[in-house]
């Protein structure tokens, strides 16, 4: 009985059954950065669980909760809205020229929030010795500057897309 080559390429990737099963074995090098990944995400946990493991796990809780529960209706909500409102002017294609910026500033500012909003204003100042004044301006600059990048992109990709249209589509 002949045995059967799986298409693709094999000098790309091992194939080996396991369990009556193809198992991709890749490039030995990708097997072993993978491997000190998982070594490293493994060391990282014991030391963030050696100290207050249960204040972990409930941060940990409360996050997913806090996400799946508030802030994904939020912006699933946005989201619809920034797309019937492209779409009633006609132009819903674009409506991920205005995602991909807000997305972005929204995470800076999930991750900023505490700075941006001074609300740890004194135990910053007494562990960096520096002031938080300067973090919501910085923010609403990164955010301009996302947004603007973001329509420069635009307006070039449809200058080129009218270049390149026939003349009677003008």
């Amino acid at each position: 009985m002949k045995r059967r080559v799986p298409a693709g390429n094999p000098s790309r990737t091992v194939r080996r059954r396991i369990a009556g099963r193809r198992f991709p074995v890749g490039n030995p090098l990708h097997i072993l950065l993978l491997a000190g990944s998982f070594a490293l995400a493994g060391y990282a946990a014991v030391r963030l669980l050696a100290g207050d493991w249960f204040g972990v796990a409930l941060w940990f809780v409360g996050a997913a909760l806090l996400h799946d529960l508030v802030l994904l209706p939020l912006y699933s909500t946005a989201d619809r809205a920034l797309v019937r409102g492209c779409a009633a002017v006609g132009r819903r294609e674009r409506a991920h020229w205005l995602r991909v910026p807000a997305a972005l500033s929204l995470l800076l500012f999930l991750i900023w929030s505490p700075l941006i909003t001074g609300a740890v204003d004194q135990s910053y100042r007494l562990a960096a010795g520096q002031s938080t004044d300067g973090y919501p301006a910085r923010w609403l600059l990164i955010t301009a500057l996302l947004f603007a990048g973001s329509a420069v992109v635009l307006a070039v990709r449809l200058r080129r897309a009218a270049k390149h249209r026939p003349p009677a589509a003008h």
